[in-house]
């Protein structure tokens, strides 16, 4: 049986980098997938590249992408608040005169003028787009609220429903795997959200693995039904899991 492993981690050490090695030489197909709208997915790239991973830009699926395929099936022109260095991700898309919105995290974007120019065409019909509803993510100094709090004012306030493209949409997960010939129930997905990693991907058929860094709060393998399939301290004891028990 061949495995997918789609890993999301931003820890990073010789002890990952050779675990993605040992990966490399297992039967295994590996995508690396991201909710992120931080940056591009060609910085992404060049970031983990030069953090020693042997990775390919065809390996990393994004929620940036996702929004980017529904955009042009949509054929709409959004309103863009996303961070400055994701809008390579959306080049060739046009954006005069903005008939859709589209939130992800942005927080130089989230003031009372933008929220309520953003606000007024969703009353005018435009259709909201959330990249994701993160309720919060890790960053250096703690954790901080993500888009999910700002999408969920403007669901509020518009009474419509936004719709979702990133993690923990079961869509996003089986994209994902399109082209892997790996069917879900093979897959293994690595990540330290309960919700989005972890829940997303085991509604979407596969089996997911909660690691205990990253944004994870304890207790957070309760929030979810059916549970994790199992919890693991790291990263390392979640790939020596899979190498040891699952190939």
């Amino acid at each position: 049986m061949s495995h997918s492993c789609c890993e999301i981690h931003s820890a990073c050490g010789v002890q990952y980098i050779n675990l993605g090695t040992r990966l490399r030489s297992a039967p295994v197909t590996i995508r690396f997938v991201t909710n992120t709208t931080k940056e591009c997915k060609r910085d992404l790239l060049e970031r983990l590249t030069k953090l020693g991973f042997d990775i390919a830009e065809n390996e990393i699926f994004t929620s940036l992408t996702a929004a980017r395929n529904l955009l042009e099936q949509k054929q709409v022109r959004p309103l863009l608040l996303v961070d400055d260095k994701a809008l390579p991700d959306f080049t060739g898309i046009a954006t005069d005169d903005p008939n859709a919105v589209v939130v992800g995290l942005a927080p130089e974007h989230f003031h009372y003028g933008m929220m309520n120019r953003a606000f007024r065409l969703i009353l005018d019909g435009a259709p909201l787009i959330a990249i994701h509803k993160a309720r919060y993510f890790k960053k250096k100094d703690g954790l901080a609220l993500g888009p999910g709090p700002f999408v969920a004012g403007l669901e509020y306030a518009t009474d419509t429903k936004a719709t979702v493209v990133g993690k923990p949409e079961k869509t996003f997960f089986l994209e994902a795997l399109r082209g892997t010939d790996c069917a879900p129930e093979e897959a293994i997905m690595i990540g330290d959200d309960c919700r989005d990693d972890v829940g997303g991907a085991q509604n979407a058929g596969m089996r997911g693995i909660l690691v205990r860094t990253g944004k994870y709060r304890p207790a957070d393998e309760d929030k979810i039904n059916p549970a994790p399939y199992l919890t693991c301290e790291n990263f390392p004891e979640a790939v020596e899991h899979i190498l040891e028990r699952l190939l």
